[in-house]
C-alpha cells in the first residue's frame, strides 16, 4: 500500500489518498505539508480551549481529590496563583510561538485538593448527591438490569459557590459530572443494598412510576453502600461560571417575594445584592408624590436619612424625569457633563460621577394609556463611564421585579397602618393591591354583619383611684409638714410658719375632695413651694435632715412622689387586665374555629369587646354560626368573671367587676374610615343608634329603682324585643345547666338614655 499524491485543497487527507493500485511515492515536502496543517489545527484547538467558557476538571472517584484542571478552572478557582505557583492549564497560544502544551501543567499531583475544599456552599443539589446519582445509575444498570436513563440523571446540575479566601465576592458555578470513564466492581456479590425493594418482582411500568415518586430516588441513593464497590477511572467535572445570572435570579426572587420584602431589614440585603451585581457602593431612590420628588440615599424609608424634596417643576430638565417620561433606562457616563439641575449638582457633591437610572412606571389597567409613576432607582459610582451595556440589559430585566417590590411596599403602607385582624385582612390586601396598580381608593365596607358587644367593667374604679390618690397625697403632705415643723422648732422662721399653714390647708382640702386635677396641682405645689428649699434644709439641724431624708425616701421612685397606694391600685388593674385578656384570648381561639370573624378588644377600667360576623366577612356564614357565637360569648364572659372571683379569693385584688352583653338582633353595615383611629365605624343613621347604646349602656339604671342595671359578679343582658329575649332565654338555660350561672333571673326596664329608649334587661348571678 502506498500514499498517493492527491491531497484536498483544505489539507485534509481524502478517502482517495490511499490506493492499493498507486505505486508512485510522495515527495518529502508533500508528506510534511499535511502534518504541518494538522499541527496548526491542533494548536488552534488548544487556543480555542483556552478561550472557552467551560471549566473542566478530573476527579478521582473514591477520594474526590482533584487530579487535573484546565486553565480556566485554575484561573476561576485561583489555583495557579495560590497553590501551584506556576503556569497551569494548557499553555498553547495562537501561532505556535510558545512551547508545546503540556498536560502536566494542569496536574494537581501532591496537592490533595478535594472538591469540597473549593466549593463549600451548594444549592438544592449537593456534589455528594450528584456523585451518588451517577454511581447509582451505573450500579443499577450493571447489576440489576435497571436503566434510569428516563430520569436523565446525567443532565442533573448543581450550583456551587466558590470558596475563595482572596475575595469576599461570591462566584457561582453551575456544575455537571461525566462518569462515562468509570469502571465499577462489586466487592461482595452476596450483599444486596436494595433487597427490600424487590425490584426483580416489579413490572417495568410500575418500576418507572416508583422511581418517579418524590423522595424515592434520594432515599435509594442514600441506601447505596459505597464501601462495597470498587470504583476506578475518573470523574469529569464540567462547569460554567454563572455569577451574574445567579445574582440576577436570587435578587429577582427576593424582590418578588412578599414575605421577604415586607421586612424592612430585607431592603438592606437587596441593596447589597444590587451593589454586588452592578459593582457600586450606593443606591438612590426618587419617589414621586404629587408635585414633589423625594430623593433618598437608600431604597427603604430610613428615618435616619431625611429625603431631599424637589418640586417637579425644578426637575423638568433632569435625567431623572427623562427616564420616567421615556420609561427607559438611562446611563449617565459622567455627571460633570450633565449637571442640569440642583439634583445632579447635589449628586456631584457626593462625589458621584456616573449614574444608572432605572424607571419604575406601571401601566394602569383602569385607563388605557395612562401610567402610574412609582419612582426611579439610581445606581451610582464615583468613577466615570462605570456602567456597561450588560449593566443596562440587567437593569431592564430587573424592572418588573423592582416594580413588584415597590407595589408590595405601597400595600404594606396601607395594611400596616394598624394591626389588621386576620379575618378581614384579605379585604385590606385586596384594596392595597387595587391601589398599587393605579385604581382610585375605594372604601372598605362589610355589609350586613351581626355585632356582639360585651363589657367587663370595674365597679367603682374612679372612686378607688381617687381614694388611692388621697392616701398618697395625705402621706406626702404630712411628710412635708414634718420637715417644716422640724425647721420651725430649731430656728424661728415666719416663712416656715406660713408654709406650714398652707400645707395644713391642703391636707384639709384633700380629706374632703380629691380628683385628678387636685392630684396634679398638689404635686406641683410641693415642687414649687417646698422642694425648691431642699438644698437649704439639708444644711440645717439633724432633725430637719432626718425629716428631709424620710420625704426623699418616700418619693424615690419613677413618679417622684409618694405612690404607694396608687401603685397597689395600678398593680390590681394590671392583674385584672392581664387575666381578662388571657381568658378572652383563649376563648377567641375556640370561637374563631366556629367561623372566622372580626374581634376587637379595648382595655381601660376593665375590658370591652366587639365582634362582627357575617357573610361579607366569611361566605360560609349561616344562622347556626351566629347563634353558636352568641352562646360562646356568654360562656366566655362567665369565665372572665370566674377568673376575677379567683383573684379576689387569693387576695390579689379588692376590686369587683360587673359584666354586660348588648343584644343586637338586626345586622348593621360597617366601613373602614381612614381618617379615624378606629378600624371600623358603623354606616347609616339606623346603625348609629347601636353605637350610641354601646357608649351609654354601662351607666344605665333601672327605670323604677334607679339602681345600676349592672351589678358586681353578675351578667346583665340588655335587649330590645321579646324575640331577642326568647333566643337568649334558651342560652341562659344552657348556662345554668352547665353550671355557669344561677337559676334566678332578674328582669327590668332600662331608664331611657339620651337618644335611646325601649331597652330591657335580664340579670343573673355568675357562679364562682
Amino acid at each position: 500500500m502506498t500514499i498517493s499524491k492527491s491531497v484536498s485543497t483544505n489539507s485534509k487527507l481524502s478517502k482517495d489518498t490511499v490506493s492499493s493500485d498507486s505505486t508512485e511515492p510522495l515527495t518529502l515536502s508533500e508528506k510534511v505539508e499535511p502534518l504541518q496543517d494538522w499541527k496548526q489545527s491542533l494548536e488552534q484547538l488548544f487556543y480555542l480551549q483556552r478561550c472557552s467558557h467551560l471549566l473542566m476538571a478530573v476527579i478521582e472517584p473514591q477520594t474526590l481529590i482533584l487530579r487535573y484542571g484546565n486553565e480556566l478552572f485554575c484561573q476561576v478557582s485561583n489555583i495557579h496563583s495560590t497553590l501551584l505557583g506556576s503556569e497551569t492549564g494548557l499553555s498553547a497560544k495562537w501561532g505556535g510561538k510558545t512551547k508545546n502544551p503540556k498536560i502536566e501543567d494542569g496536574l494537581f499531583n501532591g496537592l490533595n485538593l478535594k472538591i469540597s475544599d473549593l466549593f463549600q456552599q451548594w444549592d438544592s443539589l449537593t456534589f455528594e448527591q450528584l456523585y451518588r446519582y451517577h454511581l447509582l445509575h451505573h450500579i443499577l444498570k450493571q447489576y440489576y438490569d435497571i436503566d434510569l436513563q428516563f430520569l436523565q440523571l446525567f443532565n442533573q446540575s448543581a450550583i456551587a459557590i466558590l470558596n475563595s479566601a482572596n475575595t469576599s465576592e461570591q462566584r457561582f458555578i453551575s456544575i455537571w459530572l461525566n462518569s462515562d470513564l468509570l469502571q465499577i466492581t462489586k466487592l461482595n456479590s452476596q450483599l444486596d443494598d436494595f433487597a427490600e425493594f424487590k425490584f426483580n418482582l416489579m413490572p417495568f411500568s410500575e418500576r418507572e412510576s416508583w422511581f418517579l415518586k418524590p423522595g424515592n430516588l434520594d432515599y435509594i441513593a442514600q441506601k447505596l453502600n459505597l464501601e462495597n464497590y470498587q470504583v476506578k477511572g475518573v470523574f469529569l467535572l464540567e462547569g460554567l461560571e454563572i455569577t451574574e445570572s445567579e445574582q440576577m435570579r436570587r435578587l429577582t426572587h427576593q424582590l418578588i417575594s412578599r414575605d421577604l420584602i415586607v421586612q424592612s431589614q430585607q431592603w438592606e440585603n437587596i441593596e447589597k445584592q444590587l451593589q454586588a451585581l452592578f459593582r457600586v457602593k450606593t443606591c438612590l431612590v426618587m419617589r414621586i408624590q404629587g408635585q414633589e420628588a423625594k430623593l433618598s440615599q437608600s431604597l427603604k424609608n430610613n428615618p435616619l436619612y431625611q429625603p431631599i424634596i424637589y418640586p417637579l417643576e425644578a426637575l423638568k430638565d433632569s435625567p431623572m424625569l427623562q427616564a420616567l417620561q421615556d420609561n427607559q433606562v438611562i446611563n449617565i457616563p459622567d455627571l460633570r457633563q450633565q449637571c442640569l439641575t440642583d439634583c445632579e449638582r447635589y449628586l456631584r457633591k457626593l462625589n458621584i460621577r456616573s449614574v444608572l437610572l432605572i424607571p419604575l412606571v406601571i401601566q394602569s389597567v383602569n385607563l388605557q394609556g395612562s401610567q402610574q409613576i412609582l419612582g426611579v432607582v439610581g445606581l451610582t459610582s464615583d468613577h466615570p463611564n462605570h456602567f456597561t451595556l450588560t449593566d443596562v440589559k440587567n437593569a431592564y430585566q430587573l424592572i418588573p421585579a423592582l416594580i413588584t417590590a415597590f407595589c408590595h411596599c405601597l400595600q404594606e403602607q396601607f395594611t400596616n397602618l394598624r394591626n389588621i385582624h386576620p379575618s378581614v385582612e384579605w379585604r385590606f390586601l385586596q384594596e392595597a393591591e387595587r391601589r398599587s396598580w393605579g385604581f382610585q381608593p375605594e372604601t372598605i365596607i362589610f355589609e350586613t354583619v351581626y355585632p356582639l358587644y360585651g363589657i367587663s367593667d370595674i365597679r367603682g374604679s374612679s372612686e378607688q383611684r381617687n381614694r388611692a390618690i388621697q392616701v398618697d397625697l395625705l402621706e406626702q403632705f404630712q411628710l412635708a409638714i414634718n420637715i417644716v415643723e422640724a425647721l420651725c422648732e430649731t430656728q424661728k422662721s415666719s416663712l416656715g410658719e406660713q408654709l406650714k399653714l398652707d400645707l395644713q390647708d391642703y391636707i384639709t382640702q384633700l380629706k374632703t375632695e380629691i380628683n385628678v386635677e387636685i392630684e396634679m396641682s398638689s404635686t406641683d405645689y410641693l415642687k414649687e413651694h417646698l422642694e425648691i428649699y431642699f438644698d437649704c434644709f439639708s444644711q440645717c439641724s439633724p432633725k430637719v435632715k432626718t425629716a428631709l431624708k424620710q420625704y426623699k425616701e418616700a418619693c424615690n421612685n419613677e413618679h417622684g412622689c409618694v405612690y404607694t397606694a396608687r401603685s397597689y391600685y395600678d398593680e390590681m388593674l394590671n392583674q385584672i387586665t392581664y387575666h381578662l385578656q388571657q381568658v378572652w384570648t383563649h376563648w377567641q381561639e375556640q370561637m374563631q374555629t366556629i367561623l372566622p370573624h372580626y374581634c376587637e378588644m379595648e382595655f381601660s377600667d376593665g375590658m370591652d369587646h366587639i365582634i362582627y360576623v357575617g357573610k361579607s366577612i366569611d361566605s360560609r356564614f349561616t344562622s347556626f354560626h351566629i347563634r353558636s357565637l352568641r352562646y360562646e360569648q356568654l360562656r366566655a364572659m362567665c369565665d372572665c368573671a370566674r377568673r376575677i372571683f379567683r383573684l379576689k379569693s387569693e387576695q390579689k385584688i379588692t376590686l369587683d367587676l360587673a359584666h354586660l352583653v348588648l343584644v343586637q338582633y338586626t345586622p348593621i353595615d360597617i366601613f373602614h374610615d381612614e381618617n379615624t383611629e378606629g378600624i371600623f365605624a358603623v354606616r347609616g343613621t339606623r346603625d348609629i343608634r347601636y353605637e350610641i347604646v354601646k357608649k351609654r349602656i354601662d351607666k344605665g339604671v333601672d327605670k323604677d329603682t334607679k339602681i345600676r342595671i349592672t351589678q358586681p359578679g353578675m351578667l346583665t343582658l340588655v335587649y330590645s324585643t321579646e324575640e331577642e329575649w326568647q333566643e337568649y332565654q334558651q342560652y341562659f338555660r344552657y348556662l345554668h345547666r352547665e353550671g355557669w350561672v344561677d337559676s334566678q333571673i332578674e328582669f327590668g326596664i332600662v331608664d331611657p338614655l339620651p337618644g335611646v329608649s325601649g331597652l330591657n334587661y335580664a340579670r343573673v348571678a355568675i357562679l364562682e
